[in-house]
């Protein structure tokens, strides 16, 4: 495409050239003459005077440069619209193959697309447009919405509940036994998980994530949530919409997580718990209590981000503080040795 052609596109304005020819998009450190490029995190701005791309996508505030720019206000918002226009997905499986196994009262949507050596349990209703990966597991009386994309051995447990246009990675659990068991005579009697998890609209589950049934009523993953590939989300969560969960997070029973919440890498979340509306909670964050809305939180416990780090400085200075003391205790001995 013409650089002229994708501003007008995108809405962007353009600086330097404007028949420059794109024929594909890289990251700024690594592209090559005909390509476009981004920068949106300031860390990448020193790229823009070696880089190879024809083109570079930035906002309003980054400086002025011999390179073409195209200006927008989100430029990488722009740049994920561009790379959904040039990125062409291989081609998709259609149909219902022979070895795919269907139950009796399941119904498939238009264009339901079904792989090798797909299960489907009884009684379930498949939506229109869905792509079923080989061995994908559905179980009985479970709900798929339309335009679902469900990659190899993804496992959907009985009566479980899928929204349109969600994605679920290769490997994916949804709806095994949550962990609950009570102990008496000296061992553990497993407690019937009889709940189910629902998945509301335009979510995507990572790889190897494992989402539990409820014990009773529901686990539930809200409209446009994202989560991570490795992530454990135990019986009774709730996951708010929107909510951003980055991969190794476990968050244990019944904690329920606001809108718009961004998790980092490794972070365990304790049960029974809420964590507020639009709260950060910082990489291998260890969260033992109930978090506010609006607030970052990091460490071990989980405190509010700017006290952690007077923690970390104070801590830093701990040798050099001990050696003041004993300095301290020995004059102290001297002066004592001459009363």
């Amino acid at each position: 495409m013409k650089i002229a052609e994708i501003a007008e596109w995108i809405g962007a304005t353009i600086e330097g050239d404007e028949s420059i020819e794109i024929t594909g998009l890289a990251k700024i450190e690594e592209a090559q003459s005909g390509q476009l490029a981004f920068i949106a995190n300031p860390k990448y701005a020193k790229y823009i005077e070696t880089t190879g791309a024809s083109a570079v996508l930035v906002d309003f505030d980054f400086p002025r440069s011999e390179k073409t720019l195209l200006r927008t206000d989100n430029p990488y918002f722009a740049f994920l619209k561009l790379a959904k226009k040039f990125y062409r997905q291989a081609p998709q499986i259609s149909g219902v193959h022979e070895s795919a196994v269907i139950g009796e009262g399941t119904t498939l949507g238009k264009n339901a697309a079904i792989a090798p050596f797909v299960f489907i349990g009884k009684n379930c209703r498949i939506g229109d447009d869905v792509t079923l990966f080989p061995g994908v597991f559905i179980g009985d009386d479970c709900h798929v919405g339309d335009n679902c994309l469900i990659y190899s051995n993804v496992s959907i447990r009985e009566q479980c509940k899928i929204g349109d246009n969600c994605i679920l990675h290769p490997g994916a659990v949804i709806g095994a036994d949550g962990f609950g068991y009570a102990v008496e005579g000296g061992r553990y009697h497993k407690l019937p998980q009889m709940g189910i998890v629902v998945i509301e609209d335009d979510v995507e589950i990572g790889a190897n994530t494992t989402i539990d049934r409820a014990t009773l009523g529901e686990t539930r993953i809200c409209k446009g949530a994202k989560v991570d590939n490795l992530v454990q989300v135990a019986h009774n969560v709730e996951i708010g919409g929107h909510t951003a969960v980055a991969a190794q997070t476990g968050v244990a029973g019944s904690t329920k997580v606001g809108r718009y919440v961004m998790v980092g890498g490794q972070a365990g979340i304790t049960g029974h718990i809420k964590i507020g509306d639009k709260a950060k909670i910082g990489a291998r964050a260890g969260v033992t209590k109930s978090v506010p809305g609006n607030i970052f939180v990091t460490g071990f416990p989980a405190r509010p981000f700017r006290q952690e780090m007077r923690e970390h400085a104070s801590l830093a200075r701990l040798p050099e503080l001990l050696q003041q003391f004993k300095q301290l205790q020995k004059r102290v001995q001297e002066l004592e040795k001459l009363t």
